[in-house]
């Protein structure tokens, strides 16, 4: 795995914000949440969220903006299909990766103990059947560092789907606020009107589906 030299740059005012997400729905899903945008009128989703599935977060989102995925981690490996889904038949064109601080995922080595001993007391399981489910997918979705895999998994993604643009998001769980994680290798578009070298085809007058644009 490639080591990850990256920034959490805050996103606190409009100005804040990557130039490459303006005026996308990149951009309006970071200031929707942050509270720089009045919520506007959607008739289909036009982004694809994924993100932990941590009870402590949630976003501050317009009704039909986006699908949104919830898996450990901010995940999606395991629900591939789900986003292909969104792709191919809700016809999005960005993926935003939501990870978190205080994450469960990270060192899940160590909660072992605790994950077998609650299966076996709130899941009625045999202790050698929820050792064996810890072993085998602890390796699945156990992550050292929450930054760092959506990090990964957006290059990972945006391999996978190469017209589709995938932004890496961090949520902290003091503010509630969203911030932008920049991973220095591929900051060459943070100035520009790509996001790794991807084209954004996403101006504002021929997206459809949202009417009455406010605050901006």
């Amino acid at each position: 795995m490639r080591e990850s030299t990256y920034s959490v740059l805050p996103a606190v005012r409009r100005e804040d914000i990557c130039p490459a997400y303006l005026n996308t729905p990149i951009g309006d899903l970071i200031q929707y949440h942050n509270g720089q945008m009045t919520p506007r009128t959607y008739e289909q989703a036009e982004l694809l969220i994924g993100m932990c599935m941590d009870n402590r977060k949630r976003l501050r989102l317009p009704e039909n903006f986006a699908y949104v995925l919830r898996s450990g981690g901010a995940n999606l490996r395991r629900v591939e299909f789900k986003v292909s889904f969104a792709v191919a038949i809700g016809r999005v064109r960005a993926i935003c990766l939501i990870g978190h601080d205080e994450c469960g995922m990270v060192d899940l080595e160590a909660r072992r103990e605790q994950f077998v001993i609650g299966l076996v007391r709130n899941g009625g399981w045999a202790p050698e059947a929820a050792e064996a489910e810890f072993d085998q997918q602890a390796a699945v979705f156990g992550i050292d560092d929450a930054v760092g895999f959506v990090l990964m998994e957006a290059r990972r993604l945006r391999e996978r789907y190469p017209r589709v643009c995938v932004a890496p998001l961090f949520y902290k769980m003091g503010d509630g606020l969203l911030y932008q994680l920049v991973d220095e290798a591929e900051a060459r578009w943070w100035d520009k009107g790509d996001i790794a070298g991807y084209e954004l085809p996403l101006e504002p007058a021929s997206r459809p589906g949202p009417q009455g644009r406010v605050g901006t």
